[in-house]
């Protein structure tokens, strides 16, 4: 992370396939099923409050502010998880930093309270995905869930493969999936497409940073690793290598293991948080050490320490004016600390400090604990 100063101020020592498009494509009673069995979902007959799993009524929402990067489960949708998490943590405010299909698992960043602010940071990283292509069908979702719509009996050989990922690698023209969020006269692609309704999408520019083959477990079955920018289908490039490659394909297997800052080494599996939810009831430990800073969404841009008197202006939401040698010469979005707190993000310019987004801390936050096992 870059850091730059201001006079008399310390630096601060702390320092896609599915972006916003869950296919969404299943009946509604299969929809509801899917990791729907978490048994706080259970309700009291007689006050009709939620239950937890002790029998203890819902507790009262609170401020809670930082990221659970949830290894989400396969069958779950992104905003059914990002509801458990808000209840496990009984937090007023939840958001993710872009949807992951049901057939998918792993990496969903949520973030809680003040971290919301931060979600566009996570969301325009790159994302890597690790996921397998059956060879031999077409299918209308582009995955297992989908209706067979064409089939070949060629199966392509490694060399073939592996001849094709330069088409597919840098910056490349990519037609979403019929089964996609993308708007078309104000409805989602997903909507008409289960409506029978077959629309033109058109290509748009993405960017695969990389694209390589790490197993070829039998003729039918390929095994890839993609890096991505925003906006990429990885469904769409499983589509695309089959009907070049002759045989056509679909994701029959999807995991994503980095979202922007957000690693598998940071993923908590959901048995894992609610393993820690009931600890903590008990007093034998706290949610705290779940979470991950707020200001870990920023750790791409600079970040400035200032003086509690500039730190006051700041929270209230005049420009501080920069001046001395020591004064930063660049320009362009920051993160300020005070204290080694984060304060707000700002906008350097015209020999101006000017905050943009101010946050508030002011609650449940991420402990030192969450850096051991939970």
């Amino acid at each position: 992370m870059m850091a730059v100063t201001m006079p008399g101020s310390v630096i601060d020592p702390q320092n896609n396939e599915l972006d916003g498009a869950e296919k969404n494509n299943f009946p509604d009673s299969t929809r509801h099923a899917r990791g729907n069995n978490d048994p706080r979902d259970s309700r009291d007959p007689n006050g009709g409050k939620q239950q937890r799993q002790n029998n203890q009524p819902r507790r009262d929402k609170r401020d809670v502010h930082g990221w659970v990067i949830l290894d989400k489960p396969i069958g779950m949708t992104s905003t059914h998880a990002v509801a458990i998490i808000k209840r496990l943590f009984s937090a007023k405010r939840a958001g993710h930093a872009g949807t992951l299909d049901p057939l998918a698992s792993g990496g969903l960043p949520i973030a809680l309270g003040e971290a919301t602010k931060t979600v566009p940071f996570v969301m325009d990283g790159r994302k890597r995905y690790r996921f397998t292509v059956a060879w031999g069908e077409e299918r209308d979702t582009d995955d297992t869930e989908g209706r067979v719509t064409q089939v070949s009996e060629l199966r392509p050989s490694a060399e073939a493969i592996r001849a094709l990922l330069p088409q597919f690698t840098g910056l490349i023209e990519q037609t979403p999936p019929q089964y996609s969020a993308i708007k078309i006269a104000g409805e989602r692609a997903y909507d008409l497409a289960r409506d029978g309704e077959i629309v033109p999408l058109q290509p748009r520019p993405v960017e695969i940073h990389e694209l390589t083959v790490v197993e070829q477990p039998d003729s039918s079955h390929s095994v890839f690793e993609a890096e991505c920018g925003k906006g990429t289908y990885v469904r769409a490039l499983a589509r695309d290598m089959g009907r070049i490659l002759g045989c056509f394909g679909h994701i029959c297997a999807l995991r994503r293991t980095l979202v922007g800052p957000f690693g598998e080494e940071d993923m908590i599996p959901l048995e894992q948080l609610e393993a820690l939810c009931d600890r903590a009831a008990s007093g034998e430990g706290s949610l705290a050490d779940a979470l991950l800073p707020v200001e870990t969404a920023l750790d791409d841009i600079p970040a400035l320490a200032v003086t509690r008197a500039d730190a006051a202006r700041l929270h209230r939401g005049q420009a501080v004016l920069l001046r001395g040698r020591d004064a930063p010469n660049s320009s362009g979005t920051v993160y300020v600390t005070v204290a080694g707190r984060l304060l707000a993000l700002a906008e350097i310019g015209n020999g101006e400090l000017i905050p943009k987004r101010v946050f508030n801390l002011t609650g449940l936050t991420a402990s030192s604990g969450r850096n051991e096992k939970v």
